[in-house]
């Protein structure tokens, strides 16, 4: 059966393009863009519906060259559209779109009624209103269901009208996913196709939801929610290794998220903000790692947490009886305690003797962990709903490898950001690492993996996170030494992670209606 919803989106320019009276400028050939006109190209390029951008032949040269720039840029379409040409562009669209069913969208907000009456009766009209004109001749006041219009107020309401158009063509069948995170994410996910505006082969409706426009109005569309909201944390103080969540400040447009979603429970988020509380803390969830004790058995890898402590000031004097205590000798890492969602939580050291603490430049609390000699190799495991996947990165190098690459420091605490750069050994340090990243592999006892997979997934009551594993040298122990939620898995090719994701998202609102 063919979708009869939003098979195509045609933008015109005079949604586009700022109006030349609202352009103060003294450069005759300033072009500039509506609000929103960037959001709604982003949000659109990936979204799985054809896109392109209209304007008539009385357009200015400047202002076709913006467009044509942004086309290229946003791999849009383009088509010339005037009211002598209605039944061309007709055949131009079907012709680049396909003819398969389903209606065209048309954004505009200046069309003349000569055009709007000439114009295929299965497109649909969005009319951004400016200054109260809807069309050219219009005196105001008409309305969608006279008209067969749709109107908005701003650029930034065109996701949610198409998500609205495709819902009610797909029907009960069908189900929309709000998702909120920063750009920069939601971009690695949408260009890999996760974030469909069209139905997918789940039935699932992705839809931007943005703090530009009342976020209650935007979940009324909403079955599910999908979020990071890591990364809209404004600040995390740590009173107590055992109690974060009360310390958590989430910017202003997250806390309306959490309210509205309050007073929606029957909306079903993946997943509730207060489960990566956990994730957030490293010394808590390496607390909560030592229950993999319970998986160990006889006469096979053991799977665990590194041994750790929590420290709050590098400079007091009992700081060599505890590490000694808990069998922590040089080299060590040190991490800060916050995980994610503040500048500083990826800022680690090195420390190879033990009076390098004094003044050591990590952030406080912080958490002292054993370095695993692991012959520089790393298991990413990736849990999506009930599918679990890993991949094998190369990783920091073992301890006698790193003392050599402290010696051009003076054996100085190696200090980096662990989202930019990691340390790594030279080549000619590398060769007996090189030799044993395929035993290591041969070493993975991947249903160990999975049985602790399956016991964090229980005990964190997530759908989609992640954790890394290092094999240990001398003894096989599998060693858990990190845990992040909804992590972007792009070490999984694109044509099993998302599949999988769309899965584990519907399974997770199916399992929750069914517990209903």
């Amino acid at each position: 059966m063919d979708f009869t919803g939003v098979r195509g989106v045609l933008l015109d320019s005079s949604a586009l393009l700022l109006p030349d009276n609202d352009v103060v400028s003294t450069q005759n050939d300033d072009v500039l863009l509506r609000p929103g006109a960037d959001y709604v190209f982003r949000k659109l390029r990936y979204s799985n519906i054809p896109t392109g951008i209209s304007y008539g032949l009385d357009l200015s040269a400047p202002k076709v060259r913006l467009l044509e720039k942004i086309s290229k840029q946003f791999s849009f379409d383009i088509f010339i559209l005037n009211s002598s040409s209605v039944e061309v562009i007709d055949k131009e669209v079907a012709r680049a779109w396909g003819d398969y069913g389903g209606s065209i969208l048309h954004v505009a907000s200046n069309i003349s009624k000569e055009l709007f009456a000439k114009l295929n009766n299965s497109w649909l009209y969005v009319i951004l209103r400016s200054h109260g004109g809807e069309l050219a001749g219009d005196t105001g006041g008409g309305t969608s269901k006279e008209s067969g219009l749709v109107f908005i107020d701003k650029l930034e309401q065109l996701p949610l009208t198409i998500c609205s158009y495709n819902r009610k063509a797909i029907g009960k069948n069908g189900l929309v996913v709000g998702y909120v995170m920063k750009p920069s994410r939601e971009e690695d996910f949408a260009k890999r196709g996760a974030f469909p505006l069209r139905p997918n082969v789940n039935g699932l409706i992705f839809l931007p939801l943005t703090f530009e426009l009342p976020i209650s109005t935007q979940l009324q569309q909403v079955d599910m929610v999908i979020h990071k909201a890591t990364d809209e944390i404004i600040s995390v103080e740590l009173n107590s290794s055992l109690e974060i969540s009360n310390n958590i400040i989430y910017s202003k447009g997250m806390l309306e998220v959490q309210r509205c979603l309050e007073e929606r429970s029957d909306c079903c988020v993946i997943d509730p903000i207060s489960n990566i509380d956990p994730v957030l803390d490293r010394f808590k969830i390496q607390t909560l790692l030592l229950g993999l004790e319970k998986l160990n058995t006889e006469g096979r890898n053991k799977i665990r947490a590194p041994r750790c402590i929590k420290v709050d000031n590098f400079d007091v004097p009992d700081l060599q009886q505890r590490l000694q205590e808990a069998a922590l000798s040089p080299p060590s890492i040190v991490k800060a305690q916050v995980a994610c969602g503040v500048s500083d939580a990826h800022s680690m050291a090195i420390v190879y003797n033990i009076d390098d603490y004094k003044g050591l430049n990590v952030p406080l609390p912080a958490v002292v962990q054993e370095y695993v000699n692991h012959s520089s190799t790393l298991f990413k495991f990736y849990v999506l709903g009930d599918e679990i996947f890993h991949a094998v990165k190369k990783s920091t190098p073992n301890a006698d490898m790193l003392i050599k690459l402290s010696e051009k420091s003076g054996h100085k605490p190696l200090v980096f950001d662990s989202l930019k750069s990691l340390p790594t050994a030279q080549k000619e340090q590398q060769s007996g690492d090189a030799n044993y990243q395929e035993a290591k592999e041969q070493q993975m006892d991947l249903q160990l993996v999975t049985d602790a997979a399956k016991w964090l997934s229980k005990m964190l009551n997530l759908t989609i996170f992640g954790f890394d594993v290092v094999i240990q040298d001398d003894t096989g122990d599998h060693v858990i030494v990190d845990v992040n939620y909804l992590p972007s898995f792009k070490e999984v090719c694109d044509n099993v992670a998302i599949p999988a994701f769309w899965k584990a998202i519907k399974r997770k609102y199916e399992s929750r209606k069914n517990a209903d």
